[in-house]
């Protein structure tokens, strides 16, 4: 039986460029799916056919158990979605933002005037309710665009990239709100490019690369399959980067990375601790001087590095919507239509 959020042979085409190539996803229900890729890999593709704002060329999806296709109207009175980018009415205050949303879910006015006093006191943003959006920062418009997104408690989530912009301490209190949701029984599809946070929250990860899943399963079953540990060393002297290259791919078991603003230098190893106090021995015989030297387990950086290739790349999906759409400033519009579809869909 099909999860909460599911999808089969997902197309998704713009001119020459095929965003999404057959993607397959299942979600079961209450539980949290990691979209991981690079920029361009089609997450927002595939995040906006399942949310009903992209019709796919081809593909069967369901939400909730619902038709994504047969039945979009239903599908949005189903679920909540976050965008890349903050989408508020500068215009209004806080409260106005989150009471307006829950009216267009057709709320009654005292409902919906609680539930936003709830929510601005889980995002911290109570000292800020009543003052105009445009007087946010960039941290705290993100925080309220995610209080609109959770309004409606609604059965299914999507947040695409949603704490881009959110410094260390609202970026944990988001994780702390996502526990709390999935724990009560919503299930949530999460894209972002902070490999930690899917690290932390998702019970399953998918890696999407040029439209199509290329990896799936748990964070301990993707490193695993990446393979052994990593020895981490940082030089003292930037001009000694060549020669401790040289001496870790003499113990190394595939290709060493570095990273020149850093000065560190990472290649997989086997062999554990003994083979560590080996290179030591080594590093210390050439002259190099380290700053910092460990043995570690694979992170979700080193299984993306090894099923992509790369971190990042082009837009190209992206561009290729924009062309698309003659849309420069789509994320905010999906929004806009969102919430217009959802109350089209309650009349």
């Amino acid at each position: 039986m099909p999860g909460a959020i599911y999808a089969e042979g997902l197309v998704k085409t713009f001119g020459d460029v095929r965003a999404l190539d057959g993607v397959d996803l299942d979600v079961p229900e209450g539980t949290v799916l990691g979209l991981l890729g690079p920029n361009g890999a089609g997450k927002t593709t595939a995040v906006r056919c399942l949310t009903t704002l992209l019709r796919p060329d081809s593909g069967r999806l369901q939400v909730a158990g619902l038709d994504v296709l047969k039945h979009p109207n239903e599908v949005r009175r189903s679920i909540g979605l976050s965008g890349q980018f903050a989408a508020v009415d500068e215009y209004l205050t806080g409260r106005e933002n989150l009471q307006m949303v829950g009216q267009l879910y057709q709320m009654r006015a005292r409902p919906a005037k609680a539930r936003a006093e709830e929510l601005l006191e889980q995002f911290d943003l109570t000292e800020a309710a009543d003052r105009t959006a445009r007087t946010y920062s960039g941290g705290m418009r993100r925080r309220l665009d995610l209080a609109a997104a959770l309004v409606v408690s609604p059965p299914v989530m999507f947040m695409d990239e949603p704490t881009t912009g959110l410094d260390p301490r609202n970026r944990q209190l988001l994780w702390d709100v996502i526990k709390r949701l999935v724990s009560g029984g919503t299930t949530l599809l999460l894209t972002t490019q902070y490999l930690e946070e899917a690290d932390h929250l998702a019970h399953d990860i998918a890696v999407v690369d040029h439209g199509k899943v290329i990896a799936r399963g748990t964070s301990d079953e993707l490193k695993a399959r990446t393979g052994g540990e990593r020895i981490e060393v940082v030089v003292h002297e930037r001009e000694q980067i060549s020669v401790a290259r040289e001496v870790l791919a003499g113990f190394g078991k595939g290709e060493t990375t570095v990273e020149e603003h850093t000065r560190c230098l990472t290649v997989p190893v086997t062999g554990g601790a003994k083979l560590l106090a080996e290179v030591i021995r080594e590093l210390d015989t050439r002259g190099i001087e380290m700053d910092d030297i460990g043995l570690r387990r694979p992170t979700l950086d080193d299984v993306f590095l090894s099923l992509t290739g790369h971190m990042a790349e082009e837009k190209a999906e992206e561009k290729a919507e924009e062309k698309a759409e003659g849309n420069g400033d789509r994320q905010g519009q999906d929004r806009s239509k969102g919430r217009q579809k959802g109350k089209e869909a309650t009349v």
